[in-house]
This record gives C-alpha cells, structure tokens and sequence, in this order.
C-alpha cells in the first residue's frame, strides 16, 4: 500500500477497541508471527506469544494461561492457511471478544500437489487444501507486515503513523534481505538445486529461487511418512546424486538421517521452517531465520 492509500484506510476506520493509555495487548500464534508484530508494534503494543522459540505449532496443545492471555487481548494474530488447526477452540474456550487478523489475506496460496502426504494427517492438525508456510517468501513476508500494520493502526489511531514508520522501515529491511538471498540462490548450481528435509514447509522459498524440496513427512511434522514414500525419496536421491540433506529444529530428525545413512547423503546443516530460535541462536528474528536458512543452504550446496 502507498503511504495515501494506508492513511486513507486508517482515518476512515472506525476504531472498535477501548483504547487505552499503555500498549495495546495483542496475541500472536507463534513466533515468526510474533516477532513481525513486534517490529511493526514497537512500545506501542505487549506481545504474547503463545507457541514460542523452538515450539512446533503443528502439534501445540493451548493451555489455560494461554486462554487467559487470548480473552485479554484486543487483537489476536493469526497465520491462517489453516496452519493454527486449534485456534477455533482455543477461541472459543476463552471468551475472546476482539479482533482476530489474519496475517497471510491477499496472499495467493500455493495448492497442495495431488496425493500430499499432508492429507494423512490427524484430523486436528490437517492443514486443509493449501500451504500454509508463506512466511517462508520474503515477497509474501510484506503482505504479513502490511496486514500488520493496518490491523494496529486502525485498533490504536492515536499510534497509527508510528506503526506505519516501523512497517516502512521493516519493508526496507526485508527487501534488502531479498536481494542477497536472491543473489546467493543464484549461485547455486543447477544439477545441485534439491533440497531434501524432513517435512515439507519450504515450497514458497522453492518456487521464488527455483529450488525443489523433498521431504518424506509432507506439510506437517504430524504426517504419517508411508513406506512407499520413503522408497521413492531414497530412489531419487540416489538417481540424482544429492549429496546432502537438511534437519530441521521442530522435527523428529530420524527418518531423514535413516535416509542419508541408506544414501551416502551427508547433513547439510539445520533449518528453520516454523520456529524461531532463542534470542541467543542464529535465528531470533524472522529476517535472522531467513539469513541463516539461506546461508546454511548456500554453504551444503554451492559448491
């Protein structure tokens, strides 16, 4: 959105949520989402953060205080995409009577392929019939920021042209990011461009690089991984020569270490594709998470 356009929006808003002399209290889902609403927020709102570094949000079971902290919270952050399968409940279970923002509207989803291991999930974790790791684009990473910004703005006016200062600065910041990792991407050879990882949360990074990602578990570290499945990965990676794999922080890394042990493939290093790390890891932040994602891809593959 231009700068006319954003404070068009936010001046014929009409503000539903008392407002109040301190921040703003507001709920994200987990942390990539959290630490987003965090830049575009600044002192003006308290986060919390309900399934936080390292956390698997495929798998989170919410918990009373995390119900506490939804029912008083004036906006609720959500990735959408189905990703957040026990948001519902945990809604409705705790009374929530503000504002629920969705942080992936506007974006176009990527379709899961027909036959996604992804459909052989619990029901409580299916992510239903599109992927919804978007944050993993830094392109779609600015319709995060700009839902942000508007969701703020309009429930907190009196902040609105801060919030739409910080939501300028972190575009910047993001679109500097892009042009390094589309730089370092293009590196990579073209016989050396497939990624194997244990579950599938990298097909929007994939489709902006040209890169194609393989991984045994599908969409969700809850997918059952058949054994045809397996057999058929093992077959390509021997049929192609991947030289190596990836683990990655949420999920249980045995079966694609199996894989790299029937191969002769060698651990590339580790991803971050739901979570952050802690504040003293290599992926605090959503832009270090995308640094470190790309660096440690370049340095398996590049050569």
């Amino acid at each position: 959105l231009s700068r006319a356009v954003a404070m068009v929006v936010i001046s014929l808003a009409t503000p539903t949520i008392a407002q109040s002399s301190g921040p703003i209290p507001v709920v994200a889902t987990f942390s990539i989402l959290g630490d987003m609403v965090k830049r575009v927020g600044g002192e003006h709102v308290e986060v919390t953060t309900l399934v936080g570094a390292n956390g698997d949000a495929h798998v989170y079971q919410p918990t009373p205080a995390d119900a506490r902290a939804v029912n008083s919270a004036q906006l609720l952050f959500v990735n959408g995409l189905d990703f957040e399968g026990w948001i519902d409940r945990l809604v409705s279970a705790s009374g929530f009577t503000g504002k629920r923002v969705v942080a992936t509207k506007g974006i176009e989803p990527i379709a899961f392929e027909e036959g996604e291991p992804a459909h052989k999930v619990h029901d409580h974790h299916d992510h239903g019939a599109f992927d919804p790791h978007a944050w993993q684009s830094l392109r779609l990473a600015e319709f995060y920021v700009e839902n942000i910004m508007l969701a703020l703005a309009q429930a907190d006016p009196d902040n609105a042209a801060q919030y739409y200062r910080n939501r300028a600065a972190y575009l910047a910041e993001i679109r500097a990011l892009e042009a390094e990792v589309s730089a370092l991407m293009a590196t990579i050879p073209e016989n050396k461009r497939t990624v194997v990882t244990p579950h599938d949360a990298f097909q929007y990074f994939a489709a902006d690089y040209g890169l194609v990602f393989k991984a045994p578990q599908g969409l969700s570290t809850e997918s059952d991984a058949s054994a045809s499945d397996v057999a058929k990965l093992i077959r390509q990676i021997r049929e192609e020569g991947i030289s190596a794999y990836f683990v990655e922080t949420i999920t249980d890394n045995r079966m694609v270490d199996q894989i790299g042990r029937e191969t002769g493939a060698t651990r590339g290093g580790t991803l971050y594709s739901g979570a952050l790390s802690a504040a003293d890891g290599p992926a605090a932040t959503y832009l270090d998470m995308v640094r470190h994602n790309t660096a440690t891809l370049a340095a398996a593959l590049g050569s």
